[in-house]
């Protein structure tokens, strides 16, 4: 594996870098009112039928005292480039392009009137974090998850 260069790990195929078990633990700061909430919990990429990943995410997230189960579910397709992925949302939608051969990449996605900048980077084998800004007309948030294998690649243990 490359080694880790400016505190990234460069990623030469983010698929099979990202396939397995995760825990996840996220943070959401609204900047606007200085609300924070958190969310915990888990995401599995499993094999998709034809190519990629299936993304499914779930735990608790926990927003001004209140807890809800909370789950989302995302498609990591193979990329243009080799090494790549095509996030697409579980409809099919586009959602943003991931290349982490350098170890950072930035992606953004405009919806409706905001914007959504994220910063993904693999921090080793085992650990990469995403933070997200938000902003728009309403908007002013970060969220920052930070991820850790439980398992490997492709939920073998490790």
């Amino acid at each position: 594996m490359p080694r880790e260069r400016d505190g990234f790990r460069p990623v030469p195929d983010v698929l099979v870098f990202l396939a397995g078990r995760w825990r996840v633990a996220r943070t959401v700061r609204d900047l606007a009112s200085g609300d924070e909430g958190t969310f915990t919990g888990t995401t599995v990429f499993g094999l998709l039928e034809g190519g990629g990943l299936l993304h499914r995410e779930s735990g608790t997230f926990v927003w001004r005292g209140v807890a809800r189960p909370a789950e989302r579910t995302l498609r990591f397709l193979p990329g243009e480039v080799p090494g790549t992925a095509d996030v697409r949302f579980a409809d099919g939608r586009p959602f943003h392009s991931l290349d982490l051969t350098s170890g950072r990449f930035v992606a953004d996605h405009p919806c409706s009137a905001d914007l959504y900048r994220g910063e993904f980077t693999a921090l080793d084998d085992d650990r990469w974090r995403t933070v997200w800004r938000v902003r728009g007309p309403a908007k002013d948030l970060v969220l920052t998850t930070d991820y850790t294998r439980e398992d490997g690649p492709q939920g073998t243990a490790s």
